[in-house]
């Protein structure tokens, strides 16, 4: 085998390699060999058919095999000879002339093709112990329990049927059917849905209109959605609303203490109370470790700045771009709208891509250099928790992933992740800093753009 370098440019190779016809002649005459005890023929005992009847019926497909296997195994050769780590697989260019393919494939002429690589970039592995971080913390507030505990209670309140006017704070059953300009709009219509009057459930001004309403009349509601209604097709217009009250009810008492906890199943009030601040605390911990792990993120970013491999780039930026357009076309919205160009947009959305792959390159060597794995039992306990996430349809989710490795490295990445994650927060001085729940919640610009 010969091999010649054709490029070398950045991350990408390319090179040109030659298969002597007699190398690959010495290799299909071996497997021809091994096919010999194998092939029944008629006229020939069991292993007594000789090489050259072999070759003269299977010689084509038996040196096609054999070249297949010899090409995989020269990119094989380079890739090792040349300690690469491949970001994708090698891009093969096999000869297309006709005249020329036949002359190889019956043994005449040497096979000669070329082979593209794009390779890693070898990482230099930062300092970690030079990195420090601010943990925003927040402990849990007796004002927060109890704040849940009402909405807990809320969202349980007993209704009882009631005759006469809808009042504030009364639930009423509705069916309506909206419009725009006189045509009905996709999700403009509902039935039977509990309405309270006062929640602000319903676009501002809505559930105003409906003070007053009985049992079975029909009132023309008219609202104008919000400019910044989620629904762009919608936002800023004027619609007209059939709105029938099917039923009306008036709230009864809250329940409270031992009595209401019983009633969602727990033993006291207090075991409630400890099971809302146990939550609330899982949320605020859920919501600091978000923080200080975007903000590991960018202290790697800015500890390991190289070439990342176009086509990854490539695949993570069409990957993006495809997301943003699609939610952009759904919402009927513009890059004008978001106050930019879609030059820009792009410009934007490269760099966020080549930062994520930049990103997923170092913690993939940080893992690999600290031995950091992934069990089979920790990926078995994301199968149940994903599975546990569709009731009725846990045995189906299983077999999914059982059935689909690509489904099943999904699970693993993240674990992955957080586990090197986890790996480098012990190595970094963090600084716990306590925040309120306001500015432990806030989106900052860092947060966005992570």
């Amino acid at each position: 085998m010969q091999v010649t370098e054709l490029l070398a440019e950045g991350l990408k190779r390319e090179y040109r390699v030659v298969l002597p016809a007699a190398e690959l002649d010495a290799k299909a005459n071996a497997r021809l060999n091994e096919l010999k005890d194998k092939v029944r023929l008629n006229g020939f005992r069991p292993g007594k058919v000789p090489v050259a009847h072999l070759k003269r019926m299977y010689g084509k497909s038996v040196l096609a095999e054999v070249i297949d296997q010899a090409v995989n195994e020269a990119n094989n050769q380079i890739v090792e000879d040349n300690g690469f780590k491949l970001a994708l697989q090698p891009k093969v260019e096999l000869p297309q002339d006709e005249a020329a393919v036949n002359e190889v494939i019956e043994g005449k002429a040497d096979l000669t093709f070329t082979v593209g690589l794009e390779v890693l970039p070898k990482i230099e592995l930062g300092d970690f112990k030079s990195i420090a971080l601010d943990k925003p913390v927040l402990a849990v507030s007796d004002e927060e329990i109890e704040d849940t505990l009402t909405r807990i209670a809320e969202s349980n309140r007993p209704y009882a049927a009631k005759q006469g006017e809808a009042e504030k704070g009364d639930r009423v059953h509705i069916n309506f059917v909206g419009s725009i300009d006189g045509e009905k709009f996709e999700g403009g219509s509902g039935e039977d849905i509990p309405l309270v009057l006062g929640s602000n459930s319903f676009i501002p001004g809505f559930e105003d209109q409906l003070i007053g309403i009985k049992e079975d009349e029909t009132r023309t509601v008219e609202v104008t959605f919000p400019a910044e209604y989620q629904a762009a097709h919608l936002a800023g217009k004027a619609a007209s609303f059939e709105v029938t009250a099917r039923m009306i009810e008036s709230p009864a008492e809250l329940p409270q203490g031992d009595e209401f906890a019983k009633a969602l199943g727990l033993e006291s009030y207090d075991a409630l109370r400890e099971q809302v601040k146990s939550r609330i605390a899982q949320e605020h911990n859920g919501q600091s470790r978000n923080k200080v792990k975007r903000r590991l993120l960018d202290a790697l970013d800015g500890l390991h700045q190289f070439e990342v491999p176009p086509s990854l780039a490539q695949q993570e930026f069409d990957g993006i771009w495809n997301s943003v357009t699609s939610e952009m076309e759904a919402q009927k919205r513009t890059f004008a709208d978001e106050g930019t160009t879609e030059e820009e947009a792009r410009a934007d959305y490269d760099k966020i891509a080549k930062r994520r792959v930049r990103l997923g390159l170092v913690l993939a060597e940080i893992g690999e250099k600290n031995n950091i794995q992934v069990t089979d039992d920790e990926v078995t306990r994301a199968v149940v928790e994903r599975a546990r996430q569709f009731p009725g349809q846990e045995q189906q989710v299983w077999e999914f992933y059982r059935q689909n490795a690509q489904a099943l490295a999904s699970l693993r990445a993240p674990i992955f992740e957080e586990k090197v994650v986890d790996f480098l927060l012990e190595l970094a001085k963090v600084n716990e800093v306590p925040v309120t729940r306001e500015e432990l919640y806030a989106e900052d610009e860092a947060d966005k753009a992570a």
